[in-house]
């Protein structure tokens, strides 16, 4: 059977996540997914928009779609902008888990709050808001907060230092923005601790399994 979506991660970490909300949201949803960690750990070295990268991302991206998959989503922000821009010449819909995620937020604006555990994504993550806001034909006004102690976290496998880190962050800056983003994928668990704050918490892996499945 050809797979509806593939999924290009930068993580191991996203395999059951993304899974697990392809067959919650259509069950007859199959998936595929590759995973390249050197190409996040190189973006941070060398820039997410370096030569090298794009072509690297790129690659990786026409790769996943030599399954079959009408759809390659690529669940890392760091190098979403290369994987959305690959070129496909119409054989498949190159997509970035955050677009869905960054069109919410503008239209929730106009102030938004940006926060992501790694440098490299706060940039990035910025200007597709930034992006989505133009093409909306709307006017928002984007900060940034890098949350520093969290990445470590992550790294050493300890989830839950990780998830209580981005909660504890976000807490101590509001109120202030219309709506907060989650920047990274990976944060997305943190936002369920956050459902009782007075604004929007948006996070990437549902609105971007959604978008790629086509559901509004």
């Amino acid at each position: 059977m050809t797979p509806t979506v593939a999924f290009l991660h930068t993580s191991p970490v996203h395999i059951p996540t993304f899974t697990a909300l392809l067959e919650s949201i259509d069950p007859s949803a199959r998936a595929t997914h590759f995973i390249d960690e050197a190409l996040l750990r190189d973006a941070r070295e060398q820039g997410h928009d370096s030569p090298a990268i794009v072509r690297r991302v790129q690659e990786a991206v026409r790769t996943a779609a030599d399954t079959g998959a009408p759809v390659v989503v690529c669940t890392c922000s760091t190098i979403g902008a290369a994987a959305e821009a690959t070129p496909t010449n119409e054989r498949f819909t190159a997509k970035r888990v955050d677009r869905a995620m960054a069109d919410a937020a503008a239209r929730s604006g106009p102030n938004i709050l940006v926060f992501a555990a790694l440098q490299s994504t706060l940039r990035p993550t910025s200007d597709l808001i930034r992006d989505s806001a133009e093409r909306l034909g709307l006017t928002v006004k984007v900060s940034e907060h890098h949350v520093s102690d969290a990445w470590q976290h992550f790294e050493q496998g300890n989830l839950a230092a990780y998830y209580s880190e981005i909660e504890l962050e976000v807490r101590s800056l509001l109120p202030g923005p219309n709506v907060v983003v989650l920047a990274q994928a990976s944060m997305a668990p943190a936002s369920a601790k956050l459902q009782d704050v007075a604004v929007p918490v948006l996070s990437s892996p549902e609105l971007g399994v959604k978008d790629a499945l086509g559901i509004a």
